[in-house]
Formats: structure tokens, sequence, C-alpha cells
């Protein structure tokens, strides 16, 4: 029977790709300065949410501006971290404007 590795799963979002990519490399970084495998960043799939407003409320019914909001997510997954790796991780300085979220 295999013993089954320990694996934090890291993912983040954001509206602007360069931070998240920015931030992604910056935490694939500490995990191989720390010693450990880190899988990714992994692109996931950009959510696109579109919006059409009125241009006046009034008159000119079909005339309307589209706006559109991308949200850009990456994965990256490390494989059997230690304490070193958890340490470095707490010390990423992460650019604003990323969320990220962490699960084991």
């Amino acid at each position: 029977m295999q013993k089954k590795k320990q694996v934090i799963r890291i993912r983040l979002r954001g509206f602007d790709y360069r931070l998240v990519d920015q931030a992604a490399a910056d935490i694939v970084e500490a995990a191989k300065r720390s010693g450990t495998h880190a899988v990714g960043p992994i692109p996931l799939p950009t959510w696109i949410e579109r919006f059409s407003v009125n241009r006046s409320p009034h008159k000119d019914k079909k005339s309307a501006e589209q706006f559109e909001l991308q949200t850009h997510k990456r994965l990256v997954d490390i494989v059997s971290p230690t304490a070193d790796t958890m340490d470095a991780l707490k010390r990423v300085n992460l650019p604003s404007g990323v969320e990220i979220s962490v699960s084991t």
C-alpha cells in the first residue's frame, strides 16, 4: 500500500493577469528555495462577466455600452511540504489585488 503524499493546493484569483502570474511565480520560487517540489502554476479558465448598460436612461434605448470583467485564475500544488516551506510561504510578499485560498 502506498502512502498518500500531502499536498497544499493554492488557488490565486485576480483581475490583472500580470499580478496573478507574478504572485504564482513568487510562491513557486519560495517553495523551491525551501527544498520542496511545486507543480504549476496551472492556468485555469478565465471567468468573463459581460454587462450592457444603456447610455441614457430616457432616450436612445438602442444605444448601450458594453463592459467586461475578467477574473484570471492560477493553481499551484506544493507536494510534501515541510515546516521550512510553510515559513517561506508565510514570508512571501504578494501584491494587492490577488486573492489567495489555501487548502490541504
